[in-house]
């Protein structure tokens, strides 16, 4: 019995000793889950018994309601609207061309001529055949006027006074005729010193000297630049927004200050197989100091019809797709989803449909390693260091 109750106790103190061992073990586990691997707290927890973190006062902003003006682009060469071909409009050899490119030209003034011998030749042919016609009618004219004296005394019969009539009415026909052939002689003439339609510059000469032209052959080209037209496209989700006679904005490639244009013509329907429209500007040129060929980006800005909350961009993060700030809050730091609307990328501005109102506190620049919950203040001096290091400003 003695022996029996000795062993009884033994294994109550096993069992006591190996309880009380558990009971360390899992304490000490978790005391460490709590803890990293410095001994600091970790967990839940963490960000509540942290040190606060100090944000300066220039590093936090509040949503401000402003409109925001939005700018609707196009871009495209400039082309000049009033341009003039100069054809031969009859054939023969170039004998002379007296404007090279870039020279200024006036309205009607000669550049060239053409050898035109066989029509000169030609025109001589039909004068004769004009005093030959003409020679004819005067003798018709005798003629019948004889004839109508003869036939009053009833010497000639009434048909042979028609049939004077008729050779009368022939030889003015003929007369007309060979007058006729004799203007359009004339004409080829003229058209043997090509003139220039319009005044301008000469942009390029598509022949040279000796060569033999054909009728209808380019000769020159001519442009005026006093008023110039960007033709560029717009999407259709924009084109609404646009009318002619709205102000355009235009920076030239290679010209410092801008050019001041209208919008003339925007075109019915969009361009086959994409979703934009043509849209037209107008550009005065008055010193021809811009060039056709240039490039050149317009900008419509349209004024905005009502206030909107707006953040500075770098305040706005994203993830997933999903647009977020971080705001101070009681003390403490919150992520706060919004969802965004127009921006402005030459003030650097956002607008803010939902998810904030205009009292928060948002961050205004983009931190790292920051925990929703985290202690956080603002602070009129400089950051410490402490702060500095949890949360350095980086932007991405």
């Amino acid at each position: 019995m003695r022996k029996t109750w000795i062993t009884g106790a033994g294994l109550a103190v096993v069992v006591a000793i190996a309880v009380a061992v558990g009971v360390s073990s899992g304490k000490l586990r978790s005391a460490f889950a709590k803890a990293g691997s410095d001994g600091s707290p970790k967990g839940p927890d963490a960000a509540a018994s942290a040190p606060p973190l100090e944000f300066r006062a220039a590093e936090v902003v509040q949503p401000a309601m402003s409109t925001m003006a939005r700018t609707v682009e196009l871009s495209g060469p400039l082309v000049a609207p009033n341009t003039a071909v100069v054809r031969a409009k009859t054939a023969g050899t170039l004998l002379r061309l007296d404007v090279a490119e870039g020279q200024r030209v006036k309205a009607g003034q000669v550049i060239a001529r053409i050898d035109v011998a066989e029509l000169t030749t030609r025109v001589a042919e039909r004068q004769a055949n004009i005093e030959s016609a003409r020679a004819a009618l005067v003798q018709a004219e005798r003629t019948h006027a004889s004839n109508e004296r003869l036939a009053a005394q009833a010497f000639i019969s009434p048909m042979a006074l028609d049939t004077s009539r008729a050779q009368l009415d022939t030889a003015k026909a003929t007369l007309a005729a060979a007058m006729a052939s004799m203007d359009t002689s004339r004409v080829g003439l003229r058209d043997a010193t090509p003139q220039v339609p319009i005044g301008g510059i000469v942009a390029k000469r598509h022949v040279v000297l000796g060569e033999r032209v054909s009728v209808e052959q380019t000769l020159v080209t001519v442009v005026d630049l006093a008023k110039l037209e960007l033709a560029g496209t717009v999407g259709t989700h924009e084109v609404g927004s646009l009318a002619p006679g709205m102000s355009v904005q235009v920076k030239v490639e290679g010209v410092d200050q801008p050019a001041s244009g209208k919008i003339v013509r925007i075109a019915p329907a969009a361009e086959a197989g994409t979703r934009a429209i043509g849209v037209t500007v107008e550009l005065p040129n008055p010193g021809e100091r811009l060039r056709a060929g240039q490039y050149a980006m317009a900008r419509v800005v349209l004024a905005d019809e009502r206030p909107r909350m707006v953040l500075p961009a770098v305040a706005v993060g994203s993830n997933a797709g999903q647009s977020h700030v971080w705001t101070i809050e009681n003390g403490l730091l919150a992520r706060r989803v919004v969802t965004t609307g127009r921006a402005d990328d030459a003030t650097g501005r956002v607008e803010i449909v939902s998810g904030l109102t205009t009292g928060a506190q948002v961050l205004g620049a983009r931190f790292d390693n920051l925990r929703e919950g985290a202690k956080a203040l603002i602070v009129s001096g400089a950051v410490s260091r402490q702060a500095s290091a949890a949360s350095a400003p980086t932007l991405r």
